[in-house]
């Protein structure tokens, strides 16, 4: 008699790839806290400000984000970050960031970078980058053949005791007027242009809007590109950060 076929042994289960799980984005600002999810659909965002602790930041993103579904989790923080983990406290937002841990608190895997990095991240385009993200203060981060790396470019010295930041941030902005502050910006660029030789500038944050035009070299970008940044975090196998 022949023996009947033996069942075939049941295939574990394979976690979906990289590009086919959904990423989402949590852009953290002095105002508002921004989502977005890789799978589509509109920006959510939720009130920030000086009081907002990282508990109280992952309550209202989850409570934004109570019906959507996602996998994974990118954070652009702004402040340094080590091991991905803040490592210095926010200049505009509560206390008790440095050393917390966002996936325990997410339940999902976390990626968390400085914000202007991730920012850069969704603005380039090969080669070798400089972003200058131009809001409350000036962000900065380089990327080269898909090396990212998070710069402190603002706190170097400018001029008359000032820094960078002093002159090119919403700060000097308010004192000097848009005409001077424009004039200084096109100064600032060409000088860390000279000093970082990159292949272009990005000049991104919400100041971009203020420029009708751009500095020699220069591409624009925006807020809007942090959310690529965070699928990119996931995403791109061949980024380094």
């Amino acid at each position: 008699m022949a023996k009947s076929a033996s069942k075939p042994a049941a295939s574990a289960a394979v976690p979906p790839a990289p590009s086919e799980r959904v990423v989402m984005t949590v852009d953290i600002g002095g105002s508002h806290v921004k989502i977005r999810l890789s799978s589509g659909g509109p920006k959510r965002a939720t009130d920030s400000g000086p009081d907002l602790t990282p508990e109280t930041m992952v309550a209202r993103v989850k409570e934004l984000a109570k019906d959507l579904s996602y996998d994974l989790i990118a954070i652009g923080y702004p402040g340094p970050v080590l091991h991905n983990k803040p490592a210095v406290e926010p200049v505009n937002l509560g206390k008790g960031w440095v050393g917390f841990d966002f996936s325990a608190a997410f339940g999902v895997p976390v990626k968390l970078v400085n914000d202007a990095l991730m920012q850069a991240i969704g603005s380039y385009d090969g080669g070798r980058m400089l972003f200058l993200g131009l809001g409350t203060g000036l962000g900065a981060a380089m990327i080269a053949d898909n090396v990212a790396l998070p710069m402190e470019l603002a706190h170097l010295p400018y001029k008359k005791g000032l820094t960078y930041e002093q002159y090119v941030g919403a700060a000097g902005l308010k004192r000097r007027g848009k005409k001077k502050w424009r004039r200084t910006l096109f100064d600032v660029v060409a000088r860390l242009r000279a000093a970082l030789e990159p292949n272009y500038v990005v000049l991104g944050g919400g100041n971009i809007d203020l420029l009708d035009e751009l500095p020699e070299g220069c591409k624009r970008g925006g807020n809007e590109f942090a959310f690529e940044g965070g699928f990119r975090l996931w995403r791109n196998e061949e980024l380094r950060f």
